[in-house]
């Protein structure tokens, strides 16, 4: 969780220091169990397509985390996986990575050869 999310969590719980985030009346549990409405009704107000869906950011998520921490495990065990086939369903390279990296070598090779 970045420090900006963390913040606005605080500032949503004020000085309360127990309890449920997103409470729910409606809940047995007492909590939101799912954020599929409310993101359908901030997408709509938005004017965002329908194509975007809720789980596209766990998809976004796993994706910018890898490409800045290089640590697959870290995001294994912030999304819960266990499996690597598992979490690479949810990483999406860009290929410029890939292309800069030959790119870097082949300029060493150049220079040293």
């Amino acid at each position: 969780m970045s420090d900006r999310v963390l913040s606005v969590l605080k500032a949503r719980c004020g000085f309360r220091r127990e309890g449920w985030v997103f409470p729910s009346k409606r809940s047995r549990s007492g909590h939101l169990t799912t954020m599929a409405k409310l993101f359908r009704e901030a997408r709509a107000a938005a004017g965002l397509p329908e194509d975007l869906v809720l789980y596209c950011g766990r998809h976004d998520y796993g994706t910018r985390v890898l490409k800045k921490t290089g640590n697959l495990a870290a995001v294994m065990r912030t999304m819960g996986h266990k499996d690597v086939k598992t979490a690479m369903q949810y990483q999406h390279p860009e290929l410029d990575i890939v292309r800069a990296a030959l790119n870097q070598t082949e300029a060493a090779s150049e220079t040293s050869g």
